[in-house]
């Protein structure tokens, strides 16, 4: 089957290297991955800042782009939710509500796609190393896909993974909220980086770019050798 990929603007422009493993991990699993052109940032941050009306033009250019697709795939959960946002953001009478419906309704993260659409394929990954998972609070308490991402990382050849003492502890990124609260924000990620290195783990994987990216520089800037891998690296097995 065909896929069109959804590929976010912190993906696009920060970690490209994060939408060339999706679609590399989309063909691992015998899906014809496509790139339509026009893409345009999914309006998530001026939503949250309570602009709707800022986000209602981003909202039809991307159903205008993605409603003849077989399917719609994306590595980032945030930008999934807001895509399954849409509809409310039209009048019940405004012919883009049913349309950004359609749309909503085939738009996936990608390990939601492996699991619940493809029955969590084989990809062949293999990822010898130690390493731990953070699940985004957007992956497991807005889209409740965190389980799929265990599911899939299961069954990478070589890979222990290891919990973390308190799992359900938020990076700190949140979007607009480490602007508005940095040293709430900074507190919450220490902790965050304190459960990781506890761990002992080589790797520190995630299914969301914008905690990959905050996690990431936060190591980078400890000098810690843990390395920060988006789920798409390890599946489409380049992180070894």
């Amino acid at each position: 089957m065909d896929a069109f990929l959804f590929i976010p603007c912190l993906v696009a422009h920060v970690l490209p290297r994060v939408g060339e493993a999706t679609a590399r991990a989309l063909s691992r699993a015998g899906v014809t991955p496509q790139l339509p052109s026009g893409q345009t940032c999914c309006g998530q941050f001026a939503y949250k800042r309570g602009l709707p009306d800022a986000v209602r033009p981003l909202a039809r250019r991307f159903v205008e782009i993605f409603e003849d697709a077989p399917a719609v795939v994306g590595p980032s959960a945030s930008c999934v939710a807001m895509v399954r946002r849409y509809p409310e953001l039209f009048a019940a009478d405004d012919p883009f509500r049913g349309r950004a419906a359609r749309v909503a309704q085939k738009t996936y993260e990608l390990g939601e796609f492996l699991v619940d659409v493809l029955g969590c394929p084989e990809l062949g990954a293999t990822l010898p190393l130690r390493a731990t998972l953070h699940a985004s609070c957007q992956s497991t308490r807005v889209l409740g896909v965190g389980s799929h991402t265990e599911r899939l990382l299961a069954a990478v050849a070589g890979l222990e993974l290891v919990p973390l003492p308190h799992p359900e502890r938020c990076c700190g990124f949140g979007g607009g909220f480490s602007i508005d609260y940095p040293e709430v924000s900074q507190a919450i990620l220490d902790k965050k980086i304190e459960d990781i290195l506890e761990t002992g783990a080589q790797a520190v994987i995630t299914a969301e770019p914008s905690c990959l990216l905050n996690i990431g520089s936060a190591l980078a800037k400890r000098g810690a050798a843990v390395r920060p891998l988006h789920l798409a690296e390890v599946l489409a097995g380049e992180a070894a």
